[in-house]
C-alpha cells in the first residue's frame, strides 16, 4: 500500500514533542513539519500539500481554493481547537473529512487569561521592568478578592477559568447562547451580555469566532463597561473592534487589556500594541509541553482513524 503524506504546518508538531510525529511515522505515513516557525501561507500550502493525503494544520488558513488544489487530501485535522480558519463546506464537498482536538489545550489557555489578568490587575509587568532598571517603584494594584469576574463564552475554556476564579472568592457572571451544566455547578451566574459587561470588574472572551461574534464586543459596548476594567482576549481577534479598544484604552475606561490571537501570525504592528496597558504574547495559550502531546495524540488518532477507513473520534460536522 503506498504510504501516506502528512503535512504538518501547525508550527509545534514534532518540535515540543517526538511521540505524536513518531506515530505517525510508525503508522506508515511520510511526515513533513513546518519548516518556517510561522503558519503557511495558501501557496505554501499547495506547494507541500498539492499531493498529501493529510494535514494536520495550525493557524493556517485554509480556503476553500487552496483545499482544491489539493488533489489527494483525505482528512484535515486541526491541531487545537478553532476551525474557522477552515473552509469546512468546501472541504466536505470534496468529501474530504475537517477534524478538530477539542479539550485538548483548555486548562492552558485557561492559565494563561488568568496570568494576563493578575499582570494587569498587579502591574507586573512594569514592576519587573523597574525593577530590573533599578527603580524602586510600587505599583499601586487592583484586588482579585470578592471583585466580579465576567466570561464571554462558558465552553470548556470558559468553565476552566471559572474554576480559577472560584479560589479568588470571585463573584463570577457567565454569558453564552446556552447554559453549561458545568459551569453552574462552578457556581457561575449567567446574564444578559450587557449585564455582565457593567457589572464586572475583569473580562475574559472565550467565543468562537462566528458572524454573530464578530465584533461583539464594539464601541457601544465599551461604553456600558466599569471605568478601570480590565479585559482579556485568549480566543479570537475579530471578536473585538480595535478602533473602539484603542479608544477605552486610552480614555481611561479600560486599565488594561490582553491578547494572545491576532489576524495574522506575526501580526501587523498596530498603534495600540504601543501603548503601556497593553499586554501581548505570541499565541502561546496551548503551548505547553503536556497540551502539545495532548493536542499532537488527538490529531495524529484522528488521521490514523482516517487512513484506516474509519470515522474518526472528532469529526467536525457543520450544523
Amino acid at each position: 500500500m503506498k504510504k501516506w503524506k502528512v503535512v504538518a504546518t501547525a508550527v509545534t508538531f514534532g518540535k515540543v514533542n517526538k511521540e505524536p510525529l513518531e506515530r505517525l511515522q510508525q503508522a506508515g505515513c511520510d511526515v513533513i513539519t513546518n519548516p518556517f516557525g510561522r503558519p503557511f501561507t495558501g501557496d505554501e500550502l499547495v506547494e507541500y500539500a498539492h499531493d498529501a493525503d493529510a494535514i494536520i494544520l495550525g493557524n493556517d488558513k485554509i480556503s476553500g481554493d487552496v483545499i482544491k488544489k489539493c488533489e489527494n487530501l483525505k482528512v484535515i485535522a486541526k491541531h487545537g481547537v478553532g476551525i474557522d480558519s477552515i473552509d469546512v463546506k468546501a472541504a466536505n464537498s470534496m468529501g474530504i473529512t475537517v477534524t478538530n482536538a477539542p479539550g485538548t489545550n483548555s486548562q492552558e489557555v485557561a492559565d494563561l487569561a488568568l496570568g494576563f489578568i493578575l499582570m494587569l490587575a498587579r502591574g507586573l509587568y512594569q514592576a519587573n521592568r523597574d525593577t530590573k532598571e533599578g527603580k524602586w517603584i510600587k505599583p499601586t494594584g487592583k484586588s482579585l478578592y470578592q471583585k466580579t469576574m465576567g466570561i464571554v463564552g462558558l465552553g470548556a475554556i470558559g468553565v476552566a477559568l471559572a474554576k480559577r476564579a472560584s479560589g479568588f472568592d470571585m463573584n463570577i457572571l457567565g454569558y453564552d447562547i446556552k447554559e453549561n451544566s458545568a459551569a453552574l455547578a462552578v457556581g457561575v451566574k449567567y446574564v444578559p451580555l450587557d449585564e455582565l459587561l457593567s457589572k464586572s470588574d475583569f473580562i475574559s472572551l472565550h467565543l468562537p469566532l462566528t458572524s454573530g461574534t464578530e465584533n461583539i464586543i464594539d464601541a457601544d459596548k465599551f461604553k456600558i463597561m466599569k471605568k478601570d476594567t480590565i479585559l482579556v482576549d485568549t480566543a479570537r481577534r475579530k471578536l473585538i473592534d480595535y478602533d473602539a479598544l484603542y479608544k477605552a484604552l486610552t480614555d481611561g475606561t479600560l486599565r488594561g487589556y490582553a491578547t494572545d490571537v491576532y489576524d495574522s501570525e506575526p501580526p501587523t504592528h498596530l498603534a495600540l500594541f504601543d501603548l503601556p496597558n497593553v499586554l501581548l504574547s505570541p499565541h502561546i495559550g496551548g503551548t505547553t509541553v503536556e497540551s502539545n502531546k495532548r493536542m499532537g495524540d488527538t490529531a495524529v488518532d484522528n488521521v490514523i482513524a482516517v487512513l484506516n477507513g474509519q470515522t474518526p473520534p472528532n469529526l467536525v460536522v457543520l450544523r
